[in-house]
């Protein structure tokens, strides 16, 4: 009987983890919600030929509204709000001060300097701009997806896995990132994609091609999810969490290619990374350290001590944003401000602060990626230490303390997915 237990223990299939990030309904609600979106979504669209008067609108203005650009401040919070992070602040000064304001200068001196200065109409300055956010962005999204599938490889005690590393990082960077431009380019959902994608494709922009990038990316999208699922049901600990998160992301993907109307897919790819950002958030700044060294620190600590508190401020910020950052955002057929703001909103639309309001949509967006990145780079001791309240698992682990403090896995990753600075419905609003 003793020789016989090795033999058992080896031949007994792998223990499943169920680490979550929370919890499993935390985590279906910020996390995994494309699990539940994907198919009431697709539900709500049924016999509408246009998705955008169907109930999704209704849906997407309910979510978009707390979410889109209170996602967007989530990192700024962090940085500037929670005492957790007054020390990384203090020694990183680079990126949390200098960066961002040098940022900020140079889109509004982009957006606002006078012909004479920069001979190029203010048109063409927004149209160069949306193509830089369109790039920036993209590897934004397929970057959180890295993060997020690097949080649950940590949950599940393979956080120095270098092999499930590689692996999380390509298929982020391909199915979530390459083949999300591509079928925004099939769908010509790319804002101003007839001045810079179609003069590129030329006389290669045939039906054939486009019907082989259609049916190829769809293959190699299975494929590579059959990949990823099958490495990881035969790791050492398979994450459930993980393989949602996998069957998460194909399915927005999947929607891209598939879907008739390409609103569908915005509606899935915001909505999931706007609501990510904003949990992480909350998480990073309630298990944070809570020791008020300052007086706006001490007035803001009631807020840092409760993960709702959070969401309900940024909440607040995404609805006081939008009439303003709108502006950038998107075109007046996709607005939503109005119909909460009335002619308030429409005036900001046509007055003369446009240029203005251009300008700070841009920086914020900007600003966003960089502190995502600085806020949540966690090949950093000191960002590790402030936001140890996200990388130490609610409940007690079997992983030592130090796995738990490498649970992101790729730490630079995670740092621009707590974000759309400027999300897919810009792109969407301004294509042809």
């Amino acid at each position: 009987m003793p020789d016989a237990s090795p033999t058992l223990r080896t031949e007994a299939p792998p223990a499943l983890s169920t680490r979550c990030i929370k919890n499993p309904a935390w985590d279906l609600v910020w996390i995994l919600n494309p699990l539940w979106l994907v198919p009431l979504i697709l539900l709500l669209a049924q016999g509408h030929e246009d998705a955008r008067s169907s109930p999704v609108d209704s849906l997407f203005f309910v979510l978009a509204v707390p979410l889109w650009f209170g996602h967007r401040v989530s990192s700024a919070w962090l940085a500037y709000a929670t005492p957790g992070y007054r020390p990384l602040l203090a020694r990183q000064r680079l990126r949390f001060v200098v960066a961002p304001v040098l940022i900020a200068v140079a889109c509004f001196a982009v957006m606002l300097a006078p012909e004479s200065v920069l001979p190029m109409p203010l048109e063409e300055r927004v149209l160069w701009l949306v193509v830089l956010d369109f790039l920036l962005v993209s590897h934004h999204y397929a970057a959180q997806h890295f993060g997020l599938l690097s949080l649950y490889r940590g949950r599940a005690g393979r956080a120095a896995s270098p092999n499930a590393r590689r692996l999380d990082r390509w298929f982020a960077l391909i199915v979530g990132g390459g083949f999300v431009v591509v079928a925004q380019a099939l769908t010509g959902s790319i804002a101003f994609q007839e001045r810079w994608i179609d003069p590129w494709l030329g006389e290669f922009a045939s039906d054939l091609l486009a019907r082989t990038l259609h049916d190829g990316g769809i293959a190699l999208v299975v494929i590579l999810t059959g990949l990823v699922l099958g490495v990881e049901l035969r790791s050492g600990r398979p994450s459930l969490p993980r393989i949602g998160y996998v069957l998460s992301l194909t399915a927005m993907v999947l929607v891209a290619f598939i879907a008739r109307d390409p609103f569908l897919f915005i509606v899935l790819w915001s909505v999931q990374h706007w609501s990510a950002a904003m949990g992480l958030t909350s998480l990073a700044a309630s298990g944070g350290d809570q020791a008020a060294t300052t007086r706006g620190q001490r007035l803001l600590a009631p807020i840092n001590r409760h993960g709702w508190a959070v969401l309900l401020v940024l909440a607040t910020a995404s609805v006081l944003l939008l009439p303003l950052l709108e502006v950038e955002a998107v075109s007046d057929d996709y607005v939503y401000a109005d119909r909460i703001f009335g002619q308030a909103a429409w005036w900001l639309r046509s007055s003369p602060f446009v240029p203005v309001l251009l300008a700070l949509g841009f920086a914020t967006g900007f600003i966003h990626y960089l502190l995502d990145r600085a806020a949540f780079r966690f090949s950093s001791p000191d960002v590790r230490q402030a936001a140890r309240g996200l990388l130490v698992a609610p409940a007690v682990s079997a992983a030592p303390p130090h796995a738990a403090q490498s649970s992101a896995g790729s730490p630079a990753s995670l740092a621009a997915a707590v974000q759309p600075g400027t999300s897919s419905l810009h792109r969407t609003s301004r294509a042809p």
